[in-house]
């Protein structure tokens, strides 16, 4: 059964930069769209990144845009998400998820069926 391991968190200073990895066991996530989604205490999870297959099509969240970098690495079965410029507001558990249904939007959770467990990044000012 494939599993996808996300890496990468810590605690970083307001304005500084972290890069998230999410590694899958098996190739199964190079035919699938990768998603990184975050989730805050007391919020909902939200969609930051997402990638297509071919790399050639990304998609990010409002909040993100200009700042975070999602890329693949198909022949390491590997997502990134570089993060720069972040702020308290980034602080949560970033999860990455292979999209599994194709029945709504990219950037439901719902469209995800496989999960990591999740990275904790922190930002303090």
């Amino acid at each position: 059964q494939e599993q996808l391991v996300e890496s990468g968190g810590g605690e970083v200073q307001v304005g500084g930069s972290l890069r998230l990895s999410c590694s899958a066991s098996t190739p199964t996530s190079n035919r699938n769209t990768i998603g990184w989604f975050r989730q805050a205490p007391g919020k909902e999870r939200e969609f930051v990144a997402g990638i297509m297959e071919n790399s050639l099509t990304t998609y990010y969240g409002d909040s993100v845009k200009g700042r975070f970098t999602i890329s693949r690495d198909n022949a390491k079965f590997a997502v990134y998400l570089q993060m720069n410029s972040l702020t308290p507001e980034d602080t949560a558990v970033y999860y990455c998820a292979e999209r599994r249904y194709y029945s709504g939007n990219y950037w439901w959770s719902s469209e995800y069926g496989q999960w990591g467990q999740g990275t904790q990044v922190t930002v303090s000012s």
